[in-house]
């Protein structure tokens, strides 16, 4: 319509001649939602329409201006300008929302693209993690093999180096072995029993004839060829059993002392010791008043601690160490001698050595030696150490060996040593017990250096003591007080000795009888005809002053 009154208007002014319009000229694309369509306008922009009238137009001519035609235009231009910056407006406001809605479009795009590689990252992370832990786990596991590694290789050189010792460890033992296995005619052949026979005498292994319980196996008590004895008996019959049981039936065959017991045979086939019949049990019997009998008199404990340190003394002077002293191993006859057993784990010192032997480490918790225990090193002053433990259990009756060292040491600095003796004794001389328990104090130091000599300090110390007990402690019954206990007869004469004294083999004899036989020119023993270490000889004051008083008793 707009062009239609403009061409009008132009038209009609040129005709008249007096009349010009000029406008400005703009364009303007209005582009439709599809931006199919356009379109090219003259607009009307800046301010009011510039009208240009000649003088002469305006006021004079045939029929004047014509002015309701330039209303009208001018009010369709104001109207088309209206529309005009209205459809600018809209497609601004379109292009605005459309560019907004792009951004929005392209900002949840780049959030959600934002969020997926944010995602990617922490699986990255967690996978960089994971890497990070197998990494560290490998590393600590090839730590670890190489430090297996290196353990194997060290193992390997201990195990060349073990081996090493083993083999001069064997021909140290084959020395030690040919050492005990002296030639038949210096050694007592133990008889010799069937299995069969051994069954029979107690019953096919009757539990009713078991009298104790070793480490390898039962013992029993039984009849042999009309003898009461006890038989011992191995149950695993392992290497170690074997050994174990060749070696107590070499060692028992070849020493004899009043203070050891009595092999009176075996059973190589079953491995079987059979040995004198003991009583009065175990040592640990009579300390814990096993079946309720009657507690030890300290006369009685101070004999038998006597009579083990004779014989350590007479073991050690033949190089010889025994390794597990305990009271389970100190059996009591009927008038409660003690007799050592139990001789699986000793060894023999080689004397062209140190005076100890390399061993792994065995024996029973409390009384073993600690530094035995840690260095495997067996000698002398071993069996010292386990020998003090047992002066305090003597001392003290049923206490636990296991810290009784410590429990005597304080009892000893607080000055309370009587609360520690045993309770069941009555009677105990302070003097002597208190003797006792610092003897037995420095018997058990943790260092082997410190530890008394049993022969030139414990028994000097012991023997006296022994001599002022009554004959009275160690008889048991009327009865028995008639009896003449084995160790007062003399081995040579087979008589009551006069004149008791101890021989190097240990052995007390007769001096007159012990007299001739040394100048008759025999350089053995008595009892075990083995070499004498040495033809000096003891007085025997214990026994002599034992054997006095319990002839005073028969006479009344």
């Amino acid at each position: 319509m707009l062009e239609t009154i403009v061409s009008d208007v132009k038209v009609e002014l040129a005709d008249n001649g007096s009349y010009s319009c000029g406008m400005a000229d703009d364009s303007a694309r209005v582009e439709t939602d599809s931006g199919s369509e356009s379109r090219e306008l003259q607009v009307y922009l800046g301010g009011s329409p510039q009208h240009s009238f000649p003088s002469t137009s305006l006021e004079g001519g045939s029929g004047g201006p014509n002015y309701e035609l330039y209303d009208e235009l001018e009010k369709a231009m104001a109207e088309e300008d209206k529309s005009l910056r209205e459809a600018f407006e809209e497609s601004m406001r379109r292009r605005e929302a459309l560019k907004e809605a792009i951004n929005a479009r392209e900002r949840k795009d780049f959030e959600e693209a934002l969020a997926r590689k944010a995602k990617e990252v922490e699986n990255m992370s967690q996978q960089v993690d994971k890497i990070t832990t197998d990494l560290c786990i490998a590393l600590d596991e090839r730590l670890s093999l190489r430090i297996k590694i290196a353990n194997c290789n060290q193992m390997v050189q201990e195990s060349e180096q073990n081996m090493l010792f083993a083999v001069e460890q064997l021909e140290k033992y084959k020395m030690e072995q040919d050492d005990l296995q002296e030639p038949p005619s210096n050694m007592i052949t133990p008889l010799y029993f069937s299995l069969h026979e051994i069954e029979r005498a107690i019953g096919n292994f009757d539990p009713s004839m078991k009298i104790g319980q070793g480490v390898y196996g039962p013992v029993y008590r039984g009849f042999l060829r009309h003898t009461q004895v006890a038989i011992k008996t191995l149950t695993s019959q392992n290497m170690q059993g074997r050994s174990v049981f060749q070696q107590e039936v070499h060692i028992l065959s070849k020493l004899r002392h009043p203070n050891l017991v009595t092999l009176i045979g075996s059973c190589p086939d079953a491995c079987i010791i059979i040995y004198e019949y003991l009583p009065n049990g175990s040592l640990e019997d009579r300390l814990s008043c096993r079946d309720k009998s009657t507690p030890l008199s300290w006369k009685t404990r101070i004999r038998i601690a006597a009579e083990l340190c004779s014989v350590l003394i007479f073991l050690h002077s033949d190089s010889i160490v025994h390794g597990d002293l305990k009271p389970d191993n100190i059996l009591l006859d009927a008038n409660y001698v003690c007799k050592l057993s139990d001789f699986g784990i000793c060894r023999v010192v080689n004397r062209n050595e140190e005076s100890s032997s390399v061993t792994i480490p065995r024996g029973t918790f409390g009384y073993t030696d600690p530094d035995f225990a840690e260095t495997g090193e067996l000698n002398p002053k071993s069996d010292v150490y386990s020998f003090g433990v047992i002066l305090l259990r003597l001392l003290t009756g049923n206490k636990p060996a296991v810290g009784l060292a410590a429990e005597m040491q304080e009892a000893l600095e607080d000055e309370r040593l009587i609360d520690v003796l045993d309770p069941t004794v009555e009677d105990w001389p302070f003097v002597q017990a208190q003797q006792l328990a610092y003897l037995a104090m420095r018997c058990c130091k943790r260092n082997p250096t410190s530890r008394p000599d049993l022969a030139s300090e414990v028994w000097r110390l012991l023997e006296p003591m022994r001599a002022a007990c009554d004959i009275s402690s160690f008889q048991v019954s009327s009865e028995e007080n008639r009896q003449t206990p084995s160790y007062f007869i003399c081995p040579i004469v087979q008589d009551i000795m006069r004149d008791p004294h101890v021989a190097a083999d240990g052995y007390t004899y007769e001096l007159e009888a012990l007299t001739e036989w040394l100048d008759g020119g025999h350089n053995t023993s008595p009892m075990t005809n083995l070499q004498l270490p040495h033809c000096n000889v003891v007085p025997n004051h214990a026994l002599r002053s034992a054997i006095q008083e319990w002839q005073q008793l028969q006479q009344r």
